[in-house]
């Protein structure tokens, strides 16, 4: 009996299911699926199409400037990115600039692995661009905010300034845990 009771509040019409959730970070609900853009890079070369595909992604977009927030959101990434140790080789970080005034050595210096492409003022970069949320009426490029991209390419979670540090590690952590692709 208590059996069928729970069946029919998860399932019936009651409706009732547990409101709470596990992700530390914004879920993106439902998930938006970023199209494929070839983006130029500062050395001149474009990225493929699908680099944003394949792997996890853990993106900032930002001005290329790359302010302290900036600066604090890609060192948060990049110890995020050390601690997931055997699984490293499943995400990617990406720095999607919106300026072309990005700091070469300092990113070469400090952020060896990260793919850095600009956000230029094509019709394609700026359909990605349009992708992404709002939040409390602040536009994406001035939010300060890290975004998990999954492997087939979709926004699924968005971490602002003033998340946790742990929040990132946590929900990618688990993440690859659960999944089977990428």
């Amino acid at each position: 009996m208590p059996l069928l009771v729970a069946f029919w509040l998860y399932y019936g019409s009651a409706g009732w299911r547990p409101a709470g959730g596990t992700n530390q970070g914004d879920l993106v609900n439902p998930a938006v699926p970023l199209p494929a853009v070839s983006l130029a890079r500062p050395d001149g070369t474009r990225t493929t199409a699908d680099f944003l595909q394949g792997k996890w992604t853990i993106a900032y977009l930002g001005d290329g400037a790359c302010d302290e927030r900036c600066r604090k959101a890609l060192y948060l990434s990049r110890q995020s990115w050390i601690a997931l140790n055997k699984d490293m080789d499943r995400v990617q970080r990406v720095f999607l600039a919106t300026g072309s005034g990005v700091d070469v050595e300092f990113m070469a210096a400090e952020h060896g692995d990260l793919v850095v492409a600009f956000v230029g003022d094509e019709a394609d970069a700026q359909a990605l661009l349009a992708k992404f949320p709002v939040y409390d009426g602040v536009a994406p490029t001035a939010a300060g905010r890290l975004y998990l991209i999954d492997p087939l390419g979709n926004l699924v979670l968005s971490y602002s300034a003033a998340a946790p540090d742990k929040a990132l590690l946590t929900d990618v952590k688990k993440l690859l845990r659960l999944s089977h692709i990428g």
